[in-house]
């Protein structure tokens, strides 16, 4: 079987293009933030975690310190951690494909996996979106540092807030139901709240225990959360209701 002939491959390879498109943003904002072109290239190979590394630059960008930067990364990476355990149960890794498939778990090459029916397009689905973001990701990452590295101040062209922007349009897709956004509400204000009276940094990680509490005393699924944040099949399976509904119809 020719690997273009895959479905999990496809989904893979196509969303690897868009995802990877989008480093362009994290190196032009990492290095207009503070951070050098080489600090930058090591946080997108080593890190690997789109959220977080948007978050790490965000701490860093507002003058807060190395370790706060590290814990809000760390936070929103935790969940990279649950999809780990459901990938080694479901595509049972062997030597060094545990150490590489662990770097290679996130949210979309976790979707695309999960997303597959049949075990060999599950590995194919996983090892087509890791291995083709991975890729693509680190290579934009270098496009947007090399073209932010020439833009100067970043308060001169108003990108001091851009990481913290880049941040929201990560998020936003993600606020589905009115539990998700009175959480992200809530945590905004106790994040507005402690900016005045703690260093840079610190508000996220307020807003992590106040999220932490509202979600250990909510009523939410059991399972809510622990599914990843893409799911590459919702239009295919938009289209593919519509036409069972059109069959019926006609029938």
């Amino acid at each position: 079987m020719k690997l273009l002939d895959s479905p999990a491959v496809r989904v893979g390879l196509s969303i690897s293009i868009a995802t990877g498109l989008y480093g362009v943003s994290f190196g032009a904002l990492s290095v207009t933030s503070g951070l050098s072109f080489w600090q930058t290239m090591a946080l997108s190979p080593l890190l690997f975690s789109g959220g977080s590394q948007f978050a790490f630059i965000g701490v860093v960008a507002g003058g807060g310190s190395g370790i706060a930067a590290m814990s809000a990364a760390t936070l929103l990476g935790m969940r990279n951690g649950i999809y780990g355990m459901q990938l080694n149960a479901l595509l049972r890794p062997t030597g060094w494909r545990r150490y590489v498939s662990a770097q290679l778990t996130i949210d979309e090459s976790t979707a695309t996996s999960t997303g597959q029916s049949d075990p060999a397009e599950q590995r194919r689905g996983f090892w087509a979106a890791g291995i083709g973001i991975y890729v693509l990701w680190n290579f934009f990452t270098a496009v947007g540092a090399l073209a932010g590295s020439g833009l100067g101040d970043p308060k001169q062209w108003g990108l001091d807030g851009a990481a913290v922007a880049a941040f929201l349009a990560l998020l936003w897709p993600r606020l589905k139901g009115r539990e998700p956004v009175a959480i992200a509400v809530a945590c905004a204000v106790a994040t507005v709240i402690a900016v005045p009276f703690v260093p840079a940094g610190v508000p996220i990680l307020v807003a992590a225990v106040v999220a932490a509490v509202i979600g250990w005393f909510s009523h939410g699924r059991s399972d809510e959360g622990l599914e990843p944040d893409v799911d590459p099949y919702a239009e295919h399976d938009h289209h593919g209701a519509k036409r069972a509904a059109a069959a019926e119809g006609d029938s």
